[in-house]
C-alpha cells in the first residue's frame, strides 16, 4: 500500500471515530497508535506512545499553558470583563454601532489576559449581549460581534495555540506572541470598520447609546488600570527580554491572583474552581497534543510530508500559489474541525513544506492561528457560534449564522492580505531579536 492510500485510510478512520462520538484526543491516539502498530509493529507503536507522552507532558515550555489558563480563570471569576466592557462602552457607545464596536475592543482586551477564544466568546456574550439588546441592536449584528471578537482570544497574546505551535515546530514562543499583537490590532480595526458600515447602512440595527460624561469615562479607565499594567508587564517583559514566555506566564498568573485579591473576589470557592478549571483544561490540551503528535509521527513514518513536498515540486506552482492552496485547505477543514486539533494535526505536515519554500516559521504560525480562528465562526461547526447560543438561550442559531457571514468574508480578505504582506507580522519579532 502506498503513502497516499495509507494516509487516506488514516484520515478516514479518524473521521469515523469522531463522527461516532469518540473524543478527538482519543480518536487521534487510536488512529496514530493503530497505524504505527499495523505498519511497524507493537513494540514500535507503544515505544513511540510512551516517549511522546513523557517528553511532551514534562516539557518545561509547556508550563506556560497552565499558568496562562489560571491567569484567565482568575480574571474571569473576578468579573473584570465587566469593567473592560464598561470602559469600551464609555468611549465608543455613543457612536452608531458603538456598542458592537465596544464589544469587539473589549473582546480584544479580555483576550490579552485569557488566552482563549472560547472563554472570550462565552464571557463577553454574558456581558455584552444584554446591553446591546437593551438598546435594541439587531441580534444578527450583536451576536456576530461577540463571535468575531471572541476569535481574538488565540491571536492576541497570551495564546495557548501559539504555545503548542511553538513546541510542535521548535519556534520561539515569545516571538510568536509578540508577532500576534499587530495582526490582532488590525483585526479589531477591520471588525470596527465593518460594524460601522453595517450601522450606517441600517441605523436601526445598531443605534447609538447615550454619551457618557468624562467623569464616568475616567472612572472606567481607572478601574481597568491595574489590568492594563498586568498586560503591559507580561507582554512588555517578553518583548524587552526581561523574562521568557514561561516566566511571563508565572508573572501573569501571580498578577491575576493579586488583582483578584485586590478586588476582594478571592475566596476558597473561587480559588478551588480556578484551579480545577486549570487542571481540567490543561489535561485535555495535553491529551490532544499527545494524540496529534502521535498521529503526525505516523504520517512522518509513512513519508507523507516528503510525498507532499515532492508533489509540490513536480507541480511547478509558485510558492505564493501553494500558500494560498494551504489556506484554502485550512478554510475547508475549519468548517468541520475544532481549531486546536486542526492546528496540531496539520502543522507537522505543512510546516516542512512552507519552510522549504523559504517562508518564516513565525509568519506561518500567525497565519495558521488566524485561519484556525476563522474556523471558530464558520458554519456548520463554528464553536463560538454554539457558545453564544448556549449562553443566550433564546437566540436562534440561524440568526447567528446570518449575522456572521459578513465577518467571515472580511476575515478571508484580511488573512489574504496578511499572506501578501508578511512584513506586517514579522517586523515586531525582528525588532525584538535585535
Amino acid at each position: 500500500m502506498g503513502v497516499w492510500e495509507m494516509a487516506g485510510l488514516a484520515f478516514l478512520a479518524m473521521g469515523v471515530f469522531i463522527v461516532c462520538g469518540m473524543p478527538i484526543a482519543f480518536g487521534l491516539i487510536v488512529t496514530g497508535l493503530g497505524g504505527i502498530w499495523l505498519v511497524y509493529g507493537e513494540r514500535t507503536a507503544f515505544g513511540i506512545l510512551g516517549q511522546l507522552a513523557f517528553n511532551q507532558t514534562t516539557s518545561y515550555e509547556l508550563s506556560v499553558v497552565p499558568m496562562f489558563i489560571l491567569m484567565g480563570a482568575l480574571i474571569t471569576r473576578a468579573r473584570m470583563s465587566e469593567d473592560m466592557y464598561r470602559l469600551c462602552h464609555a468611549f465608543l457607545g455613543h457612536r452608531k454601532g458603538g456598542l458592537a464596536m465596544a464589544t469587539v475592543v473589549a473582546c480584544g482586551m479580555f483576550s490579552a489576559v485569557s488566552g482563549s477564544s472560547i472563554a472570550t466568546a462565552a464571557t463577553m456574550a454574558k456581558v455584552a449581549m444584554p446591553e446591546m439588546r437593551r438598546y435594541r441592536y439587531a441580534d444578527t449584528l450583536a451576536s456576530a460581534s461577540v463571535a468575531a471578537g471572541g476569535c481574538l482570544g488565540n491571536l492576541i497574546p497570551p495564546s495557548v495555540i501559539m504555545v503548542l505551535y511553538g513546541i510542535a515546530t521548535g519556534t520561539d514562543v515569545g516571538q510568536l506572541m509578540i508577532a500576534g499583537i499587530v495582526p490582532g490590532i488590525i483585526a479589531i480595526l477591520f471588525y470596527m470598520g465593518l460594524i460601522s458600515a453595517i450601522a450606517h447602512r441600517n441605523p436601526a440595527a445598531a443605534p447609538a447609546a447615550a454619551r457618557m460624561a468624562w467623569p464616568e469615562r475616567r472612572a472606567a479607565l481607572a478601574s481597568n488600570g491595574p489590568l492594563l499594567v498586568l498586560f503591559v508587564t507580561v507582554i512588555g517583559g517578553i518583548y524587552l527580554g526581561v523574562f521568557t514566555a514561561t516566566e511571563a506566564a508565572g508573572v501573569g498568573a501571580f498578577g491575576a491572583l493579586l488583582l483578584t485579591l485586590w478586588r476582594r473576589a478571592l475566596d476558597r470557592a473561587t480559588l478551588t474552581a480556578s484551579l480545577l478549571e486549570t487542571v481540567t483544561m490543561t489535561a485535555a490540551l495535553f491529551f490532544v497534543l499527545v494524540g496529534a503528535l502521535l498521529f503526525s509521527n505516523f504520517m512522518n513514518l509513512i513519508g507523507l510530508p516528503k510525498a507532499l513536498s515532492a508533489l509540490i515540486d513536480q507541480s511547478g506552482l509558485p510558492p505564493l500559489a501553494i500558500i494560498y492552496m494551504i489556506f484554502v485547505v485550512y478554510v475547508i477543514l475549519g468548517t468541520f474541525m475544532e481549531s486546536l486539533p486542526m492546528v496540531l494535526l496539520t502543522v507537522p505536515i505543512f510546516f516542512p513544506v512552507v519552510t522549504a519554500l523559504g517562508y518564516d516559521p513565525i509568519w506561518f504560525g500567525i497565519i495558521v492561528v488566524m485561519v484556525a480562528e476563522l474556523g471558530l465562526i464558520t458554519p456548520p461547526v463554528g464553536l463560538n457560534l454554539f457558545i453564544i447560543t448556549t449562553v443566550v438561550k433564546d437566540l436562534p442559531l440561524g440568526t447567528v449564522y446570518r449575522g456572521i457571514v459578513p465577518f467571515i468574508v472580511l476575515d478571508i480578505a484580511r488573512i489574504s492580505l496578511m499572506i501578501l504582506l508578511p512584513g506586517v507580522i514579522t517586523f515586531l519579532p525582528a525588532l525584538m531579536a535585535q
